[in-house]
Order: structure tokens, then C-alpha cells, then sequence
């Protein structure tokens, strides 16, 4: 059985900007000795048979297969010692239960503050589980209390203001997807303009920029 590393993080997101900013995170905020970013599903398990099994394993709950369910599922059932931390950008409450029954130890928002973060980190790594209903629900409180943007103002087209309005809810493309009844690489698109137009980045710089704003459709 592989042992687990001393106080070592492997943290698993399709977006490599966000993979890499959590690992130096935890790095030098949450004294991890190691930490690694893995962008691609498939070089996970390869990953921990060369590494070994980490201490956290911090995880988006949406990647490009799909959910992380049946990864939590295999870690949980194979390396049963290291912590289970669920990310998302979706504030979803049913992510959040989904994730909670399948015994992971904790679940936390993208968008959280970093001291918030911390605690979650820390508070999983000792044994104890972080569920934070009220993060949760923080994201539609601070969105009714947001000035309104139009897609005009912001200079988007219709359809990028409706995309817009449910990246800002923290939707991932998938569910952008469904709800506007597109295909996701029609979604794929139009953030790919929305990024262009607003001169954001990444999707995580855009959400930070607009947190607390929303999008009038």
C-alpha cells in the first residue's frame, strides 16, 4: 500500500492558472512541504503511483468528463488516509450534498476568501469536516445587493450578457450550456469573446473583477 507523504497537497483543476495558484497557496500559506498541480484527469493515477498518495487532495467538482464523484469515490475507497476537499465555482446547494454523502471532508466556494480557504484547509486536515452552508448561499445574497450591468454597458451582445449573468453565478460551461440550450463549445466561444471584450484574463480574474455585480439580460 502506498504510504502517505508527509504534509504534501495535490490539487486537481482543468484550469491550469487556478490548479497552480491553490498548489502555491498551500504552499506558502498552509505549510505543505509539496505541492503538485494536475491539469489533466488522466495523469492523476499515474501521478500517485510515482508520488505517492497526498496528505489533501483538493478537487474541482467540475471537469471536462464531467463531476469528480467517481474520482472522490476511488479515492476515498483506495487511499482512504488522505483528506477530501471539494471546489467549485458553482454555488449549487445540491453539489454541496452530493459531495457531503459521498464522505468527502469539506467543500468550499472558488470565490471564498483566502483566509475562509485556510480555515477549510485547516480544519479538514485535522480531522474535521467543513461544510459551510452559509458560503453557499453568499454568492445570490451578494448578487441582489450588486449594481445591475447590462450587456450594452459592458459592450457584449445579448447572448455573451445571458453567458455572463450565469458565469456570475458560477455556473461551468456545462451548465451555462444547458440552461441557454447551446452546445458547450458555442459557450466556449462566447466566454472567449466576453474574456476579450472585458480584458479579463481568465474566467477566474473576470468572476473576481464582476464578484458582487450582476448582470441585467
Amino acid at each position: 500500500m502506498i504510504m502517505i507523504n508527509e504534509r504534501s497537497a495535490l490539487v486537481v483543476d482543468d484550469h491550469p492558472l487556478v490548479a497552480r495558484g491553490i498548489a502555491d497557496f498551500l504552499r506558502t500559506h498552509c505549510e505543505f512541504a509539496r505541492t503538485d498541480a494536475i491539469c489533466r484527469v488522466a495523469d492523476l493515477w499515474m501521478h500517485i503511483a510515482q508520488f505517492g498518495a497526498p496528505t489533501l487532495a483538493l478537487i474541482d467538482f467540475w471537469l471536462p468528463e464531467g463531476t469528480a464523484l467517481s474520482m472522490l469515490g476511488r479515492f476515498r475507497d483506495d487511499y482512504p488516509a488522505t483528506r477530501l476537499l471539494v471546489i467549485s465555482g458553482d454555488g449549487d446547494p445540491m453539489i454541496r450534498d452530493k459531495v457531503r454523502r459521498l464522505a468527502a471532508d469539506g467543500f468550499v466556494l472558488k470565490h471564498a476568501d483566502p483566509a475562509v480557504f485556510a480555515l477549510a484547509v485547516a480544519a479538514v486536515l485535522r480531522g474535521d469536516a467543513w461544510f459551510d452552508d452559509t458560503s453557499v448561499a453568499a454568492p445570490a445574497a451578494n448578487e441582489a445587493r450588486g449594481l445591475p450591468l447590462s450587456h450594452a454597458e459592458l459592450g457584449l451582445t445579448p447572448r455573451q450578457g445571458e453567458v455572463l449573468a450565469l458565469m456570475l453565478k458560477g455556473l461551468p460551461n456545462k451548465r451555462v450550456a444547458q440552461q441557454l440550450s447551446l452546445t458547450e463549445q458555442t459557450v466556449k466561444e462566447h466566454v472567449s469573446g466576453i474574456l476579450e471584450r472585458l480584458g479579463a484574463r481568465s474566467r477566474v480574474e473576470l468572476i473576481a473583477r464582476l464578484l458582487g455585480r450582476r448582470s441585467d439580460v
